[in-house]
């Protein structure tokens, strides 16, 4: 397989960045329903999401954007919380950080999936500049799945901020689709 960049001294595999941590659910992170809140998973997650990517990058680095953050199950107080993070793609400053989280009911074994995001973080100098960051040895079939389907979430992106520019963004080609949705247009 060819590579743009044939010298391998500034890269470096998956693995070797790659962080997991635990924590067990306390009730002062609880909600009033007992469920933990999502903002402190979500500050869980930065935390993890920049150690993977500061230790990959080995310098300091800044949350540019958050990407997909769905909560699929509640996480209850007293569950063992599991975060794994991983590079899954690099650009010239910039990493994307994929996440898992998962809860474990340490009573009963059960382990239930509750989120994956992604998490772009750039890389940068004692003066706050963006700094260029080692490229990335895929090793396996998941981490090249995982780098095609963040070139994929990247396109995406940038055709959503093309097309809904504010300069360029007109309602009036858009007020046939809420014909579908619950929702009146009241404007004289």
């Amino acid at each position: 397989m060819t590579n743009k960049m044939t010298d391998q001294s500034n890269y470096k595999e998956v693995d070797a960045s790659r962080i997991l941590i635990s924590e067990l659910m306390q009730p002062s992170n609880s909600n009033f329903n007992g469920k933990i809140h999502g903002g402190y998973i979500l500050n869980l997650m930065d935390q993890i999401a920049f150690a993977c990517a500061s230790k990959h990058s080995k310098t300091y680095c800044v949350t540019a954007s958050v990407d997909t953050v769905d909560f699929l199950n509640p996480i209850e107080i007293g569950e063992l919380v599991t975060m794994k993070a991983s590079i899954n793609y690099v650009g010239n400053t910039s990493m994307v950080v994929g996440i898992r989280v998962e809860a474990e009911n340490i009573r009963t074994g059960a382990i239930k999936h509750c989120n994956s995001s992604y998490f772009t973080m750039v890389a940068k100098d004692d003066d706050g500049k963006s700094v260029e960051v080692p490229g990335l040895i895929l090793n396996d079939k998941q981490e090249i799945r995982r780098f095609l389907k963040c070139l994929k979430r990247n396109d995406m992106k940038r055709l959503r901020r093309k097309e809904f520019k504010e300069k360029n963004f007109s309602s009036e080609n858009y007020l046939h689709i809420l014909e579908d949705y619950k929702v009146k247009v009241a404007i004289p």
